[in-house]
């Protein structure tokens, strides 16, 4: 009989929190970023290709990031820019295939995610960035009715750290990146 007691007692009690893992949605998620261009204007330009991994313990208030950037996938509107681009004296798509960001520690305000500290690999140079979040929120998304989190991260870095120095000072050294990030739960 304690037994049998001991079994509902347990069965009754609430479950404890996991952590929780989702994947990027890559139709949803396109990392732009604006630089200043010859000091008459900021220049725009995305990528086409992310993908990656979130794990968010809302209780625990912890989680990690590791997403991956196609540095290939440049979009600046113009295919002969676009292409530039992906050249030794920019992004180097040959010899660094990927970038991205990894972190290990999220912040957080009560159960929402507003930031992560990481590092962001450019050019083979790992680099300590700090990402905001804004506007996190999940919803049962309504057509495949899957748990779905997004919000719009933001980061601003130098490029010259990193080894991107083509074009300065014309070419702003300051980048802000920014991310609309939408990612379902697995």
């Amino acid at each position: 009989m304690r037994m049998l007691a001991l079994f509902a007692t347990l069965c009754a009690a609430p479950a404890l929190a996991a952590p929780e893992s989702f994947t990027l949605d890559s139709r949803h998620t396109f990392p732009t970023f604006q630089v200043n261009h010859l000091g008459v204007s900021m220049q725009f330009g995305r990528f086409n290709k992310t993908t990656g991994k979130i794990v968010v313990d809302r209780e625990a208030r912890t989680g990690s990031i590791d997403i991956a950037i196609d540095p290939a996938s440049i979009d600046m509107g113009i295919d002969k820019w676009d292409e530039a681009m992906r050249g030794e004296d920019w992004f180097n798509v040959e010899k660094f295939p990927a970038m991205g960001f990894k972190s290990q520690k999220l912040t957080f305000d009560g159960d929402k995610v507003t930031g992560a500290e990481g590092e962001f690999t450019l050019l083979g140079v790992a680099r300590p960035v700090t990402v905001k979040l804004a506007g996190f929120n999940c919803i049962a998304h309504p057509l495949n009715k899957k748990t779905v989190c997004g919000g719009t991260a933001t980061a601003t870095l130098k490029r010259s750290e990193f080894g991107l120095t083509k074009g300065l000072p014309g070419i702003g050294d300051e980048v802000q990146i920014t991310v609309p990030v939408e990612s379902f739960k697995d």
